[in-house]
């Protein structure tokens, strides 16, 4: 292994060691903060069996569930705009930018059309149609963005997107008002990013696709990083690109929307982890994409802590809080990307 090879691996270690610990502050603090305030020797007393029952209640029932989620809500977003910007060749590309989230959005509203209820059981279906409605999408925004002789457009990727985006966004909230009160005002908060109300078949229902499709895309770091050759020379050299592109596609699709589908309508972390990440660990997909990962855990918990604590009782969706901050950087990179 060369100079580079060792420095780069260092700076991930590090980076990865560095936010992991973030990320257990994050953790830590989230659990004290909300409306009925525990200390940390409370918590820590409860999460050993030894607390009262209210305090049982509120962290095995209420607030653990939902950091749960945030943490790997974060993690898949973080990972599947990695993996959108690598495989696009686009560093603008991001699950909610190139209208991804519209879909999932598009798949709830006709999962809660039928079903009408997030709860039980039918909670493991949820991600199958946020899945279906993405999976749906982005082949329409690629199909629509590529050139037969140039490939994938950048420039024309972020407008076809912003396009289908509003069009199934239109579509979606005509759905959502044929939908009664009570199901309307739990969409209404999911589009904006709330993560109130989770429970614990949300994290058993999200976990899999998680625990699976994180390592799955992992294991084609190598494939990732030939995506920025080019598709002739990347091909010339012994790569499968347009299968790979499926495949990889495919992928981040399953895990942005599976993230949204438990998480709620949250844009920005696909886009700004790894741009952080990329700085942190280089730009070879096996250094930063843990990095990234971690990244998009420690953006989303912070959020959500941020959103339950600042104006209480009353709570700011994690998805409001997350665009503050993304929505400026959103603009600083379209600004300094060179199309």
């Amino acid at each position: 292994m060369d100079r580079i090879q060792v420095s780069r691996l260092r700076n991930a270690l590090w980076a990865s060691f560095t936010l992991l610990l973030i990320a257990i502050a994050v953790v830590t603090i989230a659990l004290n903060t909300g409306s009925i305030r525990l200390s940390p020797s409370e918590v820590w007393n409860t999460l050993w069996g030894n607390g009262t029952n209210e305090q049982m209640l509120i962290l095995f029932e209420y607030r653990l569930p939902r950091i749960i989620i945030t943490a790997l809500a974060g993690m898949g977003l973080g990972v599947a705009g990695a993996v959108l910007q690598g495989v696009s060749r686009n560093a603008l590309a991001d699950p909610g930018i190139l209208g991804l989230h519209a879909g999932a959005a598009f798949g709830l509203i006709v999962f809660v059309s039928f079903f009408r209820t997030m709860e039980g059981p039918a909670a493991l279906l949820i991600p199958l149609f946020t899945f279906a409605g993405g999976m749906v999408t982005a082949v329409i925004i690629f199909l629509f963005a590529y050139d037969r002789f140039k490939g994938l457009l950048p420039i024309r990727l972020i407008l076809v997107g912003i396009a289908i985006e509003a069009g199934i966004g239109a579509f979606t909230l005509f759905l959502s008002l044929r939908l009664d009160e009570d199901t309307y005002s739990f969409t209404s908060r999911w589009l904006a990013g709330s993560v109130w109300g989770r429970e614990w078949i949300h994290v058993w229902t999200l976990l899999p696709w998680i625990a699976l499709l994180i390592p799955f895309l992992y294991s084609q770091s190598k494939k990732l990083d030939l995506f920025a050759l080019g598709d002739e020379l990347a091909s010339g050299i012994g790569s499968r690109v347009t299968r790979n592109r499926i495949v990889m596609l495919a992928a981040a699709v399953a895990l942005s929307c599976a993230s949204v589908a438990m998480a709620g309508g949250i844009g920005f972390i696909g886009l700004v982890a790894p741009h952080i990440a990329r700085r942190l660990a280089g730009p070879q997909h096996r250094y930063f994409l843990p990095v990234a990962a971690l990244t998009g855990l420690v953006i989303l918990v912070t959020a959500d802590t941020i959103g339950r604590s600042i104006l209480q009782p009353v709570a700011i969706p994690a998805g409001i809080v997350v665009a503050m901050v993304g929505g400026p950087y959103f603009l600083y990179m379209l600004f300094k990307t060179k199309f």
